[in-house]
């Protein structure tokens, strides 16, 4: 698989009525016709989220079990892949707009999602929040502000993770250190004094600790854009709800390009950190020092998962800026420029009125 984002573009979905698109509508379970106000619902399915299991899973990756097959295309500017339904004649990238030629599509297989957390805000809603975030930003170049003025900068985009539990048995030895404190003399003559001294009794400590581990959750991106930052990436997974296309109708969805492989290894490594802060609660104490441990997961079970964000970004001096609201919680974080004008102009000003003071202060004395 290659290293560049595979997205999915906007699922596009056709009215029985008249024939336009049909696009989820956020918040609720219904697609909707823009054109002629037809609505479908989407029913929910009773029965709970499939817990593909793991080992068998990457075992036999080759029959591509669970998987389906999807088309794509590359943007020759910035190197995202997207899926594009048959019916499109054109379309822009959705990080970078630039045009995408219809004509150089190519297939390829993915792991079907099992879950997602449908857009809860729509895209009214989120572009409102980045123009108001915008208007609060000091030293904003103007043109920033007139960008944020079109609603078609702001793209709804499901992003893809990694989900993985598995039930963590360890047995570990290691030392239980309690506090205590004595008193000493410091000092001599004048300068003597008693001063409380910190210290630690050590004993020897040993166990098992178990218990399940749930939704670790992994970004199955590596491409930068798609790195959101932590203020914005948080979801709450309760809301979770099983996978129906539908949901995607009006969106665009990126792909995986960090293999389900490369998550497990990022979930044991965040199940080590988990198995050593039960041991260091086990152990208790006031500190603890950990000799040796030994792990084992069983049970191991992985879902894909999408989870819902805006993207807007901007261009000043030849450089891109993105923007992040979360699709689900409206938080909202970004980088942004400055403008030298601005900043240059308002320390003129402030050098004029702090050269008046100083003048009329020493007139009037």
């Amino acid at each position: 698989m290659s290293e560049s984002i595979k997205s999915v573009s906007k699922r596009k979905k056709s009215c029985v009525n008249c024939g336009a698109e049909l696009t989820y509508e956020p918040g609720t379970d219904l697609i909707t016709c823009d054109y002629c106000g037809h609505k479908e619902q989407i029913e929910h399915k009773e029965q709970p989220f499939q817990e593909i299991e793991l080992l068998p899973f990457l075992e036999q990756l080759g029959s591509q079990s669970h998987s389906t097959e999807l088309s794509l295309l590359d943007c020759k500017s910035c190197g995202a892949t997207q899926h594009v339904e048959e019916s499109y004649k054109t379309l822009q990238c959705v990080y970078c707009a630039s045009p995408l030629q219809i004509d150089e599509l190519y297939r390829e297989e993915w792991i079907q999602p099992g879950a997602l957390i449908p857009f809860q805000i729509n895209q009214g809603k989120a572009h409102l929040i980045f123009k108001n975030w915008v208007n609060k930003l000091w030293w904003a170049p103007n043109n920033l502000k007139k960008a944020s003025l079109s609603p078609e900068n702001t793209k709804g985009l499901y992003l893809p993770y990694w989900t993985f539990d598995a039930q963590l048995q360890a047995g570990y030895t290691g030392m239980r250190g309690d506090y205590y404190y004595v008193t000493k003399t410091v000092g001599s003559g004048e300068n003597k004094r008693q001063v409380r001294e910190r210290r630690t009794d050590w004993s020897p400590a040993a166990g098992n600790v178990s218990g399940f581990i749930d939704d670790t959750l992994v970004k199955a991106t590596k491409k930068q854009q798609s790195q959101i930052p932590e203020q914005v990436a948080r979801w709450d997974l309760k809301q979770l709800t099983n996978f129906d296309s539908r949901f995607l109708a009006g969106y665009v969805t990126e792909k995986y390009t960090i293999s389900l492989k490369e998550g497990h290894i990022v979930s044991n490594k965040r199940a080590e950190e988990i198995c050593r802060n039960w041991i260091r609660r086990d152990i208790g104490g006031d500190t603890q020092k950990i000799s040796s441990v030994n792990m084992s997961l069983d049970d191991e079970t992985f879902k894909h998962i999408l989870l819902p964000v805006y993207i807007s970004s901007y261009y000043y001096n030849s450089k891109q800026y993105h923007f992040y609201v979360n699709g689900q919680t409206g938080k909202i974080h970004g980088s942004r420029p400055y403008s030298f004008w601005k900043i240059f102009f308002a320390v003129v000003c402030a050098l004029i009125v702090l050269t008046v003071i100083i003048v009329v202060s020493s007139q009037v004395q």
